[in-house]
């Protein structure tokens, strides 16, 4: 068997490094051998061990994903990354790419498609889901990239409950049982969610309510 593709997760939310973390634990191709809360976290753990790969957001406290590339530069340290981000305005996709990010996904990409370019960096390439890769070649030939559509559906009172304890780990029955609903009104509520955030994973929907402050 070959050996697991070594990651250092670096992102300031626990529930996010738990998500992604829950993400490849079911693969035997990936181990996650370290976390860090910032850059400035994870510089300190790259003094003592080098990784496969460093999976990095942008927006973080204290050391962001910027300063982290720019650091990585800065002391030569020579470490693949990829960036992980919910951020898909063109300075900054430009920005992180320009200061050797190897690839570039969003957050709300489905498991697959982030297990294809942790595989594509690892194999010598890179990798950018399709917004990013239309913001690039939107650069190289002079079109204006397409914009993701900004008019956001609020989520009612009731489905905020339900996000709330979807990130608490509650199955639909034990849902059903506190809201005193059935369990065919929880999918239907949880169907709706998803189409309103345009979330495809439980992960994505925990990055939809932190940023949001529902949980």
């Amino acid at each position: 068997m070959e050996n697991k593709i070594t990651i250092m997760l670096v992102d300031d939310h626990p529930m996010i490094r738990d998500a992604m973390s829950l993400y490849f634990s079911k693969t035997n191709e990936i181990e996650i051998l370290a976390e860090a809360n910032n850059g400035k976290e994870a510089l300190d753990l790259l003094k003592d061990k080098q990784f496969d790969l460093v999976i990095t957001d942008i927006a973080m406290p204290e050391m962001n994903g910027v300063e982290f590339l720019t650091a990585l530069q800065e002391q030569n340290i020579q470490q693949d990354v990829l960036v992980i981000s919910m951020i898909n305005e063109v300075s900054q996709v430009k920005k992180m790419i320009s200061l050797g990010a190897k690839g570039y996904v969003l957050k709300n990409s489905p498991k697959e498609e982030i297990l294809q370019a942790i595989k594509s960096i690892r194999s010598g390439e890179t990798y950018y889901s399709k917004e990013v890769y239309e913001i690039i070649m939107g650069q190289l030939t002079g079109r204006k990239p397409k914009q993701r559509l900004t008019v956001e559906i609020p989520l009612s009172r009731r489905e905020k409950e339900i996000v709330k304890l979807v990130m608490d780990e509650l199955t639909n029955q034990e849902i059903a049982e506190k809201l005193f609903i059935s369990v065919r009104t929880v999918e239907a509520h949880k169907r709706n969610i998803l189409e309103k955030t345009g979330c495809k994973t439980v992960a994505g929907l925990a990055i939809y309510a932190i940023e949001r402050g529902i949980v």
